[in-house]
């Protein structure tokens, strides 16, 4: 009913200005029939709101379209929230135009032109009678033309708020977001559902503990899923403790590899289970984005469905940060750091002389597939200048396709990602259409090109200990230690070679690795120095920038969050916070970690919380 409401209803009289005029906010995400089209949700933090995207590797997608319900008739302005996506890097032709269709007819003006920046675009004029209206959106190129929402007004002068708080604000107003109206209770609320978070919430349920799992995509694994397409990296089943990584084995794909088809990464896999443990509260497009606080503990998150703007308040006394890029510890307050320390501050060989803000990048894979016969693909104005010298004669690209070291890897995070749309385009482009050996690409087709871009580093929440080289290279022994990380301390830099044919918008990177022995991660370094009911696991845990060159691989991050839901159980057991864990309780956790909560344990009812051992299930 929410999103039929949505929909259909006219609001008039929404805001100053329009006192005498019908104005309509349809946010394009909710359209009941999204076509071709598909949800992005990645950067709503900083524009302001998920939106459609015609994401069709250069063949137009099919129509997305709904229904509203006219209250009064007139001549209607309609407007189209969007961008010129391309426009930071090219003057010579816009990729993702569209139009808007009303009652099927298509408006005057061609959309997602102009300038870079998110705006509202006129579309034109149109007479509406009283009753319901079609609404369309048209893609015109199949090249990730995208819409945040239209607005229908009969007021010839109003404009629309553009500034991301305003047009909160604006949308609340219109009825677009639906504030919370009941809050959900649990013992622990995960936000983030990628290996750590997924594995966390099986870990702690399986101890009796009731979890709130939240997810801002449709599906489970984050780089994992099919969406972005990682292989998982890193060793299970590794001293001091074997038993961890079970949940990881349990939910990790039969196979490996990047950018291989969808069905590589299972991801029926791990929603299945996740939804069989009945302990899990699972919300599945929703997004993490706001906190309330009593003193330094978060009392509850909230969050909002990406689809329908219904908000729903979440409270537990424990929280669990596996969004990868830190954002409830960020909203929370926690201590974090982002880019790079200095040598002089961590004492590490490997750091650089001075501290930046320079990161790992995102990388957008891609692959394309023998069609049989010849596969044309547009010859595109807009895209990067490349040649026969400087172009990637290759048929996929995976993970040493990364873009945006030197962006902010959360604030700048669409035109990173964009920027890894941009270069697979061109670069296809070109050897499809002006190379001197087309011949070699004329039967390949583009199959698959990510658009959800697979991010190595962001914030990194600050623990009471901060892992740093030193002290894995050294294999210093820390009295808390857990889960092992087994990866090299793998770090990316900017290609050289496409440096010089791209200086300072590289988008390809090389990596330097440090082998090292299988090094156990302090417990300490799982949950935050300031924000007392705040667990962490993942690629946000507290480690410095070098140090996240080994812990960042999703099996060990898997491994982090079944470390966290056993601790998880034992806050809930002795009604503390997680260091209490660590100054009072950490032979039970030990105990815990030798025996792992796989599938092949069980916990009889009630039993945990009088102190009992897991027991083994019999055959």
């Amino acid at each position: 009913m929410l999103l039929k409401r949505k929909l259909l209803a006219v609001v008039a009289a929404a805001c100053a200005g329009a006192a005498q005029a019908a104005t309509v906010l349809v946010e394009a995400e909710s359209f009941p029939d999204k076509g071709g089209w598909v949800v992005d949700q990645q950067f709503m933090d900083q524009m302001g709101s998920p939106f459609l995207m015609a994401h069709g590797l250069g063949q137009p997608v099919r129509d997305a379209s709904a229904m509203i319900e006219v209250r009064e008739a007139g001549n209607y302005r309609v407007l189209a929230r969007t961008r010129n996506w391309a426009a930071p890097w090219s003057r010579k032709g816009t990729p993702g135009q569209f139009q808007v269709l009303v009652n099927g007819a298509p408006m005057a003006s061609a959309l997602g032109v102009g300038g870079g920046e998110w705006e509202w675009q006129e579309a034109g004029t149109v007479a509406l009678e009283k009753g319901k209206a079609s609404l369309a959106l048209h893609d015109l190129t199949g090249f990730n033309g995208r819409c945040d929402a239209l607005l229908l007004t009969s007021d010839a002068a109003f404009k629309p708020e553009n500034e991301v708080g305003k047009l909160e604000t604006f949308r609340r107003q219109m009825g677009a977001i639906t504030p919370s109206q009941e809050t959900v209770r649990a013992d622990l609320i995960v936000a983030g559902g990628g290996i750590p978070g997924v594995c966390m919430a099986i870990s702690a349920a399986r101890l009796g503990l009731k979890v709130a799992l939240i997810q801002d995509r449709p599906v489970l694994g984050g780089n994992n899923s099919s969406e972005v397409r990682v292989h998982l990296g890193g060793w299970v089943h590794v001293p001091p403790y074997p038993k961890l990584g079970d949940v990881v084995s349990e939910i990790a794909p039969a196979r490996g590899g990047n950018a291989q088809p969808g069905e590589v990464y299972e991801d029926a896999r791990k929603s299945e289970a996740v939804k069989s443990e009945k302990n899990i509260l699972l919300f599945l497009n929703t997004r993490a984005l706001g906190v309330e606080k009593e003193g330094s503990k978060i009392t509850a998150v909230l969050g909002r469905d990406i689809v329908t703007g219904r908000e729903t308040r979440f409270a537990a006394p424990l929280v669990a940060d596996c969004t990868g890029d830190g954002v409830i510890g960020m909203l929370a307050g926690a201590d974090y750091r982002y880019g790079r320390e200095s040598r002089d501050e961590t004492g590490e060989p490997t750091a650089p002389d001075k501290a930046d803000s320079q990161t790992m990048g995102s990388s957008v894979q891609w692959y394309s597939r023998e069609a049989g016969g010849p596969v044309a693909f547009p010859d595109i104005a807009w895209g990067l200048p490349f040649n026969d010298a400087n172009c990637e004669r290759v048929k996929m690209g995976e993970w040493t396709w990364e873009t945006g070291m030197s962006l902010h890897q959360v604030n700048e995070f669409e035109r990173v990602r964009d920027y890894g749309l941009l270069v697979v385009f061109s670069n296809w482009s070109f050897l499809k259409n002006r190379s001197a050996h087309k011949a070699d690409y004329a039967n390949l087709r583009l199959e698959w090109v990510a658009y959800v871009a697979g991010k190595r580093e962001s914030r990194r929440l600050m623990g009471d200990v901060v892992l740093n080289e030193r002290d894995i290279v050294n294999r210093v022994a820390y009295p808390d230690a857990t889960a092992s990380t087994t990866w090299s301390v793998d770090l990316h830099y900017p290609d050289p070679k496409n440096t010089v044919n791209f200086p300072g918008s590289e988008f390809k990177s090389i990596a330097k690795h440090i082998t090292i022995h299988p090094y156990p991660i302090p417990y300490r370094c799982l949950y935050s120095r300031n924000i007392d009911n705040m667990f962490m696991a993942g690629r946000n845990i507290s480690v410095t920038h070098v140090a996240l060159g080994t812990v960042r691989v999703m099996r060990t991050g898997g491994m982090m969050g079944e470390v966290v839901g056993m601790a998880a159980a034992l806050c809930k057991k002795h009604a503390c916070l997680p260091r209490d864990v660590y100054a009072r309780h950490l032979e039970e956790l030990k105990a815990l970690m030798t025996q792992g909560v796989g599938s092949g344990w069980e916990q009889p009812p009630q039993a945990y919380n009088r102190g009992a051992t897991l027991m083994k299930k019999e055959p």
